[in-house]
């Protein structure tokens, strides 16, 4: 299950207790993003950054076969019902690389730009971003902390607030 553990205007955090509560999260993630908006991932080795871009890329439409983590291409553009551009810094050497990787086309306002390991590159990133941290809690089990850095990113997190099933909202009952 989606628990919310804490929101306010520039903040949530959410735990999710196995992959499908995962997969829920970016399905519900994707059902507020808008064309223009840019999601910077963040989280250790096996997170689960790409799982995420998977789900979300599944509620827009792409078949989840066509998702994989574009480390050695290191942007991967899907045709969705909106255009989904992923990109996964691991491999950089430099961070300053990342300008080299066509950041006009990454961060058109046609399309959702999804950015792996957006710690990184976090310089390069434009300033309205809304970024996710993943902890892990147990092998399946994540904490995703949800932060909005600006006008856009902040109205994407009151929508995924709104969107968040009623149980896991703290007035939700619990019978």
């Amino acid at each position: 299950m989606l628990t919310l553990q804490h929101h306010d205007d520039r903040q949530l955090r959410l735990a999710a207790d196995t992959e499908h509560d995962t997969r829920e999260f970016g399905e519900r993630l994707a059902a507020v993003l808008a064309p223009g908006a840019i999601v910077a991932l963040v989280g250790d080795l096996g997170a689960g950054k790409t799982l995420l871009v998977k789900a979300i890329a599944a509620a827009l439409g792409v078949p989840s076969d066509e998702v994989n983590s574009p480390t050695f291409t290191l942007i991967q553009e899907y045709d969705g019902r909106i255009p989904l551009r992923h990109c996964d810094t691991y491999r950089l050497r430099d961070p300053s690389e990342f300008l080299d990787l066509g950041l006009d086309e990454l961060f058109a306002r046609d399309g959702i730009a999804l950015v792996e390991w957006a710690d990184r590159v976090r310089d390069f990133l434009p300033r309205d971003v809304l970024t996710i941290q993943i902890e892990i809690t147990s092998p399946e089990a994540r904490l995703f902390a949800v932060t909005a850095s600006g006008p856009a990113s902040q109205q994407m997190l009151v929508r995924l607030t709104q969107n968040l099933p009623r149980e896991a909202t703290p007035h939700a009952s619990r019978d």
